[in-house]
């Protein structure tokens, strides 16, 4: 086992209406990253992914709240660290965050440079222009973008090329945690393929050690991440290598998230097309037992009765269900 960059111990984060009414997005969610390694959280609209990273990152700003549970990045604990500690100390260093819609991130008004001394002396107040610049230099080319960007204002760059220029400047800092957020949704297939490609050499070139990519397409995952974690309603429901959870998923929603998509890869282009029937449930009032019970095709009587634990499949698999890994696959087969 290498070293452990980011462990999350039974956190727990809420968002409390304007009626004082409490949405559990996170619920009880643990997990670890090793150096070296990346992992993928996939789930659809509204599942608790992106709640989940800001909540790593201890971004706590109204109407989210910490609850309980530990973050430890790198063996220092964050969870209990104030807010202008962990964004002197952490953010950015120690974990970094691409967000959604990553290529409105940057001001329309500022070159390219200007955003990043802006990042830098925020934590070194003592580095030149020309240090930050030479610094800025030799990550953008590391990184396959040219130099000229730097002088560059936001309006002339195309899309993919912002989002690239968000993930160079996310990782300035050499941060131990990257945590990118849905970083190829907005794209057009050729972008998608290079901002892939670029945070694959991110781990390749040192600038970061461990990575949490987020997205709602989980066959993506596969050519990005090493593990999966497949989230619903706020918990885990499974969780297993890249390999494991895309080609062979054991929870219902997981295979049917799976079902769900055309996928033209090989091994997966004569999967039947399906649908999961019905909505995820109001977190506000989630049912007592099976998040999942409402869409699930294999529900029964006892789903509904009690909540349901994560339980070992096979190796170092985990799933959320009341059935054992043997009778799932017996139901798959009959269908």
């Amino acid at each position: 086992m290498g070293n452990v960059m980011l462990e999350v111990k039974d956190l727990t984060t809420k968002y409390i209406t304007r009626f004082q009414e409490d949405v559990y997005a996170v619920d009880h969610v643990s997990l670890k990253v090793e150096e070296g390694k990346s992992l993928g959280i996939a789930g659809e609209s509204g599942c608790g992914k992106s709640t989940l990273a800001l909540s790593l990152m201890g971004y706590y700003f109204p109407p989210l709240h910490y609850t309980s549970g530990d973050i430890i990045i790198d063996g220092r604990n964050i969870s209990k660290m104030e807010p202008d500690d962990i964004r002197k100390s952490i953010l950015g260093k120690e974990i970094a965050y691409i967000p959604q819609a990553a290529m409105n991130a940057l001001n329309p008004t500022q070159k390219v440079i200007r955003f990043i001394e802006d990042v830098v002396q925020a934590h070194d107040p003592f580095m030149t222009r020309k240090d930050i610049y030479d610094l800025a230099r030799s990550c953008f080319e590391t990184l396959g973008l040219p130099a000229n960007v730097l002088e560059k204002y936001p309006v002339e760059l195309s899309g993919g090329m912002k989002q690239r220029t968000v993930i160079a400047i996310s990782v300035i800092l050499f941060p131990k945690v990257l945590i990118a957020d849905e970083p190829s949704s907005a794209l057009d297939v050729t972008s998608q393929k290079m901002v892939i490609k670029m945070l694959r050499n991110l781990m390749e070139n040192g600038f970061i050690k461990s990575m949490i990519f987020i997205t709602h397409e989980l066959p993506l995952l596969k050519n990005v991440t090493d593990d999966i974690m497949v989230m619903y309603a706020g918990q885990i429901v499974e969780k297993g290598t890249a390999e494991q959870t895309v080609f062979d998923p054991i929870h219902p929603y997981a295979k049917g998230l799976m079902g769900s998509i055309i996928v033209p890869e090989s091994g997966l282009r004569k999967v039947k097309l399906t649908a999961i029937p019905g909505v995820p449930p109001n977190l506000k009032k989630p049912p007592h037992g099976c998040r999942f019970a409402d869409r699930c095709r294999y529900v029964t009587a006892e789903c509904r009765m009690h909540p349901i634990e994560i339980r070992q499949a096979d190796g170092e698999r985990e799933y959320r269900c009341i059935f054992s890994e043997d009778e799932l696959r017996k139901a798959y087969q009959n269908d």
